[in-house]
């Protein structure tokens, strides 16, 4: 999901979860109104900041699992088991004991979709996962991403203001343009005349001699 700054990008997300309600019309999401389907698991941007530094990524994970029940309720083996498999699938198991202020920025990315991923959604929001990472960072979310979509069968939508590192994986986008937010295959959305207006700058689509796309400003 691409859009320039104030454009509805956060907005169209929480419409999605069931946080706000749409001034007209109807959503459904998975064949059911946003809020009422507990398919839909959501990762916000740096949503391990306000965990605390004491907490480990163990427990951080099983928040997922265990976070919206009322009261106290402890934590089941079966929960575990799912815990540890969730944090092997996103090749985070040799942090699973690891406090979150101990971790780089990289790290608790991946303990944030795992916390996700422990539910077993059918579909994973993520808000900006890409924000301030390195590019190392970047590349190795990105390529966990586009392996738990094909292993998984998760349909994942992520907010990214960066095209190029996600290029090479992207099947299409939901862009936000003039108030309205519309859907294309990656070649109908990148496309010089589309992201100039879109970010309201002069931009062009470059392609290789040996394939490879991005996109560059003036």
């Amino acid at each position: 999901m691409i859009g320039p700054n104030g454009s509805g990008k956060t907005t169209l997300l929480e419409v999605l979860l069931g946080l706000l309600p749409v001034a007209s019309g109807t959503v459904r999401i998975l064949g059911q109104l946003p809020g009422e389907t507990d398919a839909i698991a959501y990762v916000p941007q740096d949503c391990t900041a306000a965990a605390g530094s004491a907490l480990c990524a163990r427990d951080m994970v099983a928040l997922g699992l265990t976070g919206t029940s009322w009261g106290f309720r402890r934590t089941t083996a079966a929960q575990w088991k799912r815990i540890e498999e969730t944090m092997r699938a996103v090749d985070a198991f040799d942090m699973i004991d690891h406090r979150l202020a101990t971790l780089s920025g990289g790290q608790r990315q991946r303990v944030a979709i795992a916390q996700a991923l422990v539910s077993e959604p059918k579909l994973l929001l993520l808000d900006e996962p890409l924000a301030n990472l390195d590019l190392r960072n970047q590349r190795e979310v990105i390529s966990l991403l586009d392996r738990l979509n094909s292993t998984l069968g998760v349909t994942i939508i992520m907010v990214a203001h960066d095209l190029n590192p996600l290029l090479r994986v992207l099947d299409g986008a939901v862009y936000l343009l003039d108030g309205h937010a519309h859907y294309d295959t990656l070649n109908g959305v990148v496309d010089d005349a589309l992201l100039t207006h879109l970010y309201g700058t002069p931009l062009h689509v470059v392609r290789t001699v040996q394939g490879d796309l991005f996109v560059r400003g003036e």
